[in-house]
């Protein structure tokens, strides 16, 4: 699974321009973050088909890119997702994103964007 982090001209609009382009060729996003960072948005994506949605934003003049994430699903209770962060700080991985992108029975799933997938799996398996 990708995330899709768009940079965008912090005004009013940018989101619904991004969300438009995305439903207009029928592409459902599945998480979403956004944040203004100055005069630019950081729009941060995971969606059901991220191949289509790379290709219309490009073609849509949005500066874009992208990166593999892990998934994690986790009790959802105080406590769990510092477990997760202790495991990836102790093993020296740098997170850039994280952030819940579904709860179902009693958990949760949270997507977290490290450096390096590789280094993150073998954090999380100890």
């Amino acid at each position: 699974m990708k995330e899709i982090t768009v940079m965008v001209e912090n005004r009013v609009g940018a989101l619904a321009d991004v969300c438009d382009a995305l439903g207009g060729v029928g592409v459902n996003i599945k998480a979403i973050s956004a944040q203004r960072l100055g005069e630019a948005g950081v729009i941060r994506l995971i969606t059901e088909d991220e191949t289509t949605a790379r290709n219309v934003l490009e073609k849509g003049g949005f500066r874009i890119s992208s990166g593999d994430i892990v998934t994690v699903k986790l009790r959802d209770r105080p406590g769990e997702l510092a477990k997760i962060a202790r495991k990836l700080a102790v093993s020296g991985v740098d997170v850039e994103s994280v952030y819940i992108i579904g709860h179902t029975n009693g958990d949760v799933e949270v997507a977290i964007k490290p450096q390096s997938v590789r280094e993150a799996m073998q954090a999380l398996k100890k």
